[in-house]
């Protein structure tokens, strides 16, 4: 894994030892000797890490810490804080400034390693989720972008421990800091609460007795409904080699026993923010990509759908040599709806149509709304025949309906008039949407609130007298 790592350090032969270590791992290490060339250094070029000493004249490593956390351009670097103190008050202080974790000097090789691939894996997610998040608002389809002031309370944590004594000391504690804790005995019982309920977080034993805990953290990764899951290890002194494997499999998060309350807490805090953020930056790329492929309006697919997705359903119903009809479907007289009631009512009309597609043709079939007042409708599987059926229903149900709105105590009545391409050999997306327009217009031509189907044949038309 290629990355790149600032090493923060007042002390020169520290700053190279672990230079020498993280190089001879293929990362692209960085270097600065205090705190405001350390910032200077990240704003020239924003690293995946920031390996920071604590101790440092001038502005030590916790303001570093906060300051890197209160610049939105690099709130979201990875910090590990690496210090000769041990002291659990210097770890909650480091973790309330912003730190993603502790490692203490000697720094153990396995740690270090394990711990900065996973910091770096879970950045190389996050900058994914981001740029698709700005890609989204550069297109104007992104509402609110992700704050990073997220809403921490009322974090449900699942609390996988065979220790009764243990477990009910977990517990205890994160309910004194506000958390909604599941007690878990068997990884059965965590397996079966995962799939009834959301967590925003595990919290998973390493010395299970009769279960193998790391098997379960890396079942966790390997499922989609957990893949994202924060878990966080507690383990014991002697578990550093499986504490690195851990890391490895995708374990975010550990803590030692003895653990002070405190820390557990900022640890519990900590990854609870990293879930939300992550939820709601999927939520809002959702929202974009929703936005970017339907019509605001109507709720409906979009031209810029429709045009990507015709296509491909052409493409399938040729190689299975099935047909494929297409829909153009205009509202008759809808500049009149709008010149005589208004814009408004012209939504509402709008609307109103745009409901009645879906329920009226297939399940399996595709709706649109093209532009103004025309929409467009696939059917997969449907020759001229199944068309002209289906055609004749959807106009026959618009013309017998009636659209209420408030302004217009009798209601409004409107009619549509439907052009039909059906299969032809051959056939491209640009010629069926040409067939099935020639057909749309000569329904308006002929009187309107009528289909006509175009068809290798001579065309066919079902007719209503407006």
């Amino acid at each position: 894994m290629s990355a790149r790592v600032l090493v923060v350090d007042d002390v020169l032969p520290n700053v190279k030892l672990l230079e020498a270590k993280l190089s001879s791992e293929y990362f692209d290490v960085i270097t600065a000797m205090d705190g405001p060339t350390a910032l200077e250094r990240i704003a020239e070029h924003p690293p995946d890490i920031v390996l920071l000493d604590v101790m440092m004249p001038n502005m030590d490593g916790f303001e570093v810490c906060r300051r890197i956390r209160k610049n939105p351009k690099s709130a979201h670097i990875p910090v590990v804080m690496v210090t000769a103190l041990s002291d659990t008050e210097d770890r909650v202080r480091g973790l309330e400034a912003g730190a993603d974790d502790f490692l203490t000097k000697p720094v153990n090789d396995v740690a270090l390693f394990a711990r900065v691939r996973s910091l770096v894996r879970l950045k190389m997610m996050m900058d994914e989720l981001r740029l698709r998040e700005q890609t989204s608002g550069d297109l104007g389809i992104l509402g609110q972008s992700a704050s990073l002031d997220i809403d921490l309370t009322g974090a449900r944590v699942l609390v996988l421990e065979d220790s009764q004594i243990e477990q009910r000391k977990l517990c205890d504690t994160l309910a004194g800091g506000g958390q909604h804790a599941t007690r878990c005995n068997t990884v059965a019982e965590a397996s079966a609460a995962l799939q009834e309920t959301q967590h925003d977080l595990i919290i998973v034993s390493l010395g299970l007795k009769k279960e193998d805990a790391l098997r379960f953290c890396s079942h966790l990764r390997s499922s989609d409904r957990t893949r994202h899951l924060p878990i966080l290890l507690v383990i014991s002194d002697a578990d550093t080699a499986r504490l690195a494997k851990g890391l490895e499999i995708g374990v975010n998060d550990y803590i030692t026993r003895p653990y002070d309350r405190n820390e557990l807490l900022a640890r519990v805090r900590t990854q609870v923010r990293r879930r939300r953020l992550q939820d709601l930056l999927r939520q809002n790329y959702q929202k974009g990509l929703e936005a970017a492929l339907t019509d605001a309006l109507t709720g409906l697919y979009n031209r810029r759908y429709m045009a990507t997705h015709l296509p491909g359903l052409l493409a399938k119903a040729t190689a299975a040599a099935k047909p494929l009809a297409l829909f153009m479907i205009d509202i008759d007289h809808f500049k009149k709806v709008n010149d005589t009631h208004g814009h408004a009512v012209g939504d509402v009309v709008l609307k109103a149509v745009a409901a009645r597609i879906p329920d009226l043709v297939r399940a399996e079939d595709t709706a649109a709304r093209m532009g103004g007042e025309e929409f467009m409708a696939v059917l997969p599987d449907a020759g001229p025949d199944v068309a002209l059926r289906v055609a004749e229903r959807l106009r026959q149900a618009i013309a017998d309906a009636t659209v209420a709105e408030p302004s217009v105590p009798q209601g409004l009545k409107v009619t549509v008039s439907i052009g039909v391409a059906a299969a032809r050999p051959g056939d491209s997306p640009e010629a069926r949407m040409q067939r099935a327009d020639a057909a749309l217009y000569r329904a308006k031509q002929t009187g309107r609130n009528r289909v006509v189907v175009d068809e290798a044949e001579p065309a066919k038309a079902a007719a209503t007298a407006n």
